[in-house]
């Protein structure tokens, strides 16, 4: 148990993590819409029906839409773009490992099974680590959609105003505003990342290069 805590304690630690946060959000979350609720004179509503409330589904659906469009543009971006000296780009200029083509490894044993199969298959499974995070991002989207048209026609019934649905909702400007204010901060983010690993390290860590390793060197 000790051994494969140590082999997979990234992702057991960020998804515990996500746990705990997400559990936090709910929680804090309809303890917060039922104090709007009782202060418009309205009736609280259990944990479970909050769950079902166009404002849970808006604020955590436009917040994860945010997140794979992140890391689906980031993992695409990183295929063809360069920065000289960050530990988050690959040399300039120079053949990486990601870059081999994998039908010459089509006779290893331990190759994944869509290299060892070939074809269509391996086409689809070359972008696939994209295609998940897009595949992600448009669901999201989605149920952003959803959410939000749910929450934006409570507030028009209450000023007597007409509604609209999902469809209509993504035509509004508070779709998109709600989009924009979570999508900039993703790539400011991004880009400040790759920026300051050219001159910042942190000793241990493989989003670092080595620290004594000069700037201008991209090599990790």
């Amino acid at each position: 148990m000790k051994t494969w805590m140590r082999d997979h304690g990234l992702l057991v630690t960020n998804a515990a993590l996500f746990v705990v946060f997400f559990a936090g959000m709910v929680i804090s979350g309809v303890y917060s819409y039922n104090e709007d609720q009782l202060a418009h004179g309205q009736p609280p509503v259990s944990l479970l029906e909050y769950l079902g409330r166009g404002e849970f589904m808006e604020a955590t659906f436009e917040n994860w839409e945010s997140e794979f469009l992140q890391m689906g543009m980031y993992v695409v971006l990183t295929a063809y773009l360069f920065q000289r000296g960050s530990s988050e780009s690959k040399l300039p200029g120079e053949q990486e490992p990601q870059d081999e083509d994998p039908r010459e490894h089509r006779t290893r044993p331990d190759a994944p099974w869509p290299v060892r199969r070939g074809g269509w298959v391996l086409k689809i499974y070359e972008h696939s680590l994209s295609s998940l995070f897009f595949l992600l991002f448009l669901l999201s989207v989605a149920f952003h959609a959803i959410g939000g048209s749910k929450a934006y026609n409570e507030e028009q019934l209450v000023h007597g105003e007409q509604t609209v649905s999902a469809l209509e909702y993504v035509g509004t400007s508070r779709f998109w505003f709600e989009s924009f204010q979570n999508w900039q901060s993703e790539f400011m983010v991004i880009a400040l990342m790759i920026g300051a690993s050219v001159y910042l390290r942190e000793r241990g860590s493989v989003e670092s290069k080595p620290v004594a390793m000069p700037h201008s060197s991209t090599d990790t």
